[in-house]
């Protein structure tokens, strides 16, 4: 059987200066320190066999892809499995502090975590991504594959083909930005799964950056 390898990559970081939960929102777009991220990540598949190239339609999702499909010399497919889920709280701010969280009028949307009643099911985030998975792999039968997407719904795909439950604890999520969880496949069977981190560097000052403005 051959042996094909489908990288799924998250988005760099956005350009979200109002701090809000943008979700499927249009027009966010990386800010300068993703574009840098996106291009360390394609630095990091240089060596590799990439044959195919495919992102969520979102701007973040194609612009990260950009560098890679470039490097290969190859087009950006979309594909609308690999969206952002969908989120009640899109366009507000959710972070500590800011409130969402804590108005009473926002309670009845928190009270299943498990499914959850804030979004969309964890379920059909897995089943669509897992149909993404495996278009891609696919699509490059025997080499690799990019496939550029959210970090909720690659996290979702990696615990649901690792069969673990699927609610989970956000805080714990291993899937920075510009990461790679890359899907090893012998056939159709996924034998192993990896991590990277190529734009570790770049996150740190991401992070450094947040702390300084108090966020």
């Amino acid at each position: 059987m051959s042996k094909t390898v489908v990288h799924v990559l998250r988005h760099g970081e956005v350009h979200n200066p109002d701090g809000i939960l943008y979700g499927r929102l249009p027009g966010f777009r990386l800010s300068e320190l993703g574009v840098q991220m996106a291009k360390a990540a394609a630095q990091a598949l240089a060596d590799k066999t990439v044959v195919h190239v495919v992102a969520s339609p979102l701007e973040r999702a194609q612009q990260t892809a950009e560098p890679i499909a470039a490097q290969f010399g190859l087009p950006i497919g979309a594909d609308e499995r690999l969206i952002e889920s969908a989120n009640w709280f899109e366009g507000k701010k959710v972070s500590v502090g800011d409130g969402s969280f804590r108005d009473p009028r926002n309670w009845w949307v928190l009270r299943d975590p498990l499914t959850p009643s804030w979004g969309e099911a964890y379920r059909a985030i897995a089943e669509r991504m897992f149909a993404g998975l495996h278009a891609a792999r696919i699509a490059a039968e025997g080499r690799e594959a990019v496939i550029v997407s959210h970090q909720l719904p690659i996290w979702t795909l990696r615990r649901w083909v690792e069969r673990k439950r699927l609610w989970h604890d956000p805080r714990r999520r291993q899937c920075g930005l510009a990461s790679l969880t890359s899907f090893h496949f012998d056939g159709a069977k996924v034998v192993g799964i990896s991590y990277t981190e190529p734009a570790a560097h770049l996150v740190a000052m991401s992070a450094s950056a947040r702390t300084a403005k108090g966020a």
